[in-house]
């Protein structure tokens, strides 16, 4: 995925009420840009860290910036929870994520379960798969990514639905981007939410299955690049 236009830099001076952040661009002039990512982005928000925007293309946006990445003293990284989903099928696309491959179409936000949409359903001569996507960038250990950074009750309820899905008789994949290029695995952060932890656990003993992919970040473009270990206890 290339950035339709140039990234702005700057450096963070705080992110408050979730979906704000003031930024010192290089000019010196501050702006409020909009930070598209509902979680805890906890270690990505300390003042003084070098951020990336992207300008608004629609002219009577209110925000006239979105945050799209930071780079948190280890790696650049992205935050833009919008992303992911394109990452993902545009990998798909381009046969980098092998595991699946295989399928003639794919479609996107598709209804299923009790009232929710797949973020991408894959189909073809076989059962279809049901793919899940959820963006990660936590890493509090060098070599480690993590998920989730805060609790995430929707997350849980996803993983029943990607099991009832399993258990008509369909395949389920929960993918794990991450938005970084400076881990070589991904773990459950269990003492974060202890649920997500026993609900990937009884999901995967369902017949759900688990991968995760990360990614090269440059301020010009993100691409899924390599599959990484998901190390359980």
């Amino acid at each position: 995925m290339k950035f339709p236009n140039p990234l702005i830099k700057g450096t963070l001076i705080k992110r408050y009420k979730r979906f704000l952040t003031d930024v010192e661009l290089e000019s010196g002039d501050v702006v409020t840009a909009h930070c598209a990512n509902p979680g805890s982005m906890l270690g990505l928000t300390e003042p003084g860290f070098d951020v990336w925007l992207s300008p608004a293309t629609n002219p009577e946006r209110k925000l006239r910036y979105t945050w799209e990445l930071v780079h948190d003293g280890r790696a650049l990284v992205g935050i833009n929870t919008a992303h992911p989903n394109g990452l993902v099928a545009d990998a798909i696309e381009a046969g980098t994520i092998a595991e699946l491959q295989g399928y003639k179409s794919q479609r996107r936000e598709v209804k299923y379960g009790k009232n929710s949409r797949i973020d991408i359903l894959l189909e073809g001569d076989g059962p279809p798969c049901y793919v899940e996507v959820k963006n990660v960038h936590l890493s509090r250990e060098a070599g480690a990514a993590e998920f989730p950074d805060s609790v995430t009750a929707r997350g849980a309820k996803h993983l029943v639905e990607m099991a009832d899905m399993v258990a008509e008789g369909h395949r389920a994949v929960m993918v794990y981007l991450i938005q970084r290029d400076d881990c070589d695995h991904l773990s459950i952060a269990a003492d974060i939410d202890p649920n997500y932890d026993e609900g990937l656990t009884a999901a995967m003993a369902s017949g759900v299955e688990a991968i995760a992919y990360s990614c090269k970040l440059t301020p010009k473009a993100i691409n899924v690049t390599r599959a990484v270990p998901i190390v359980r206890p």
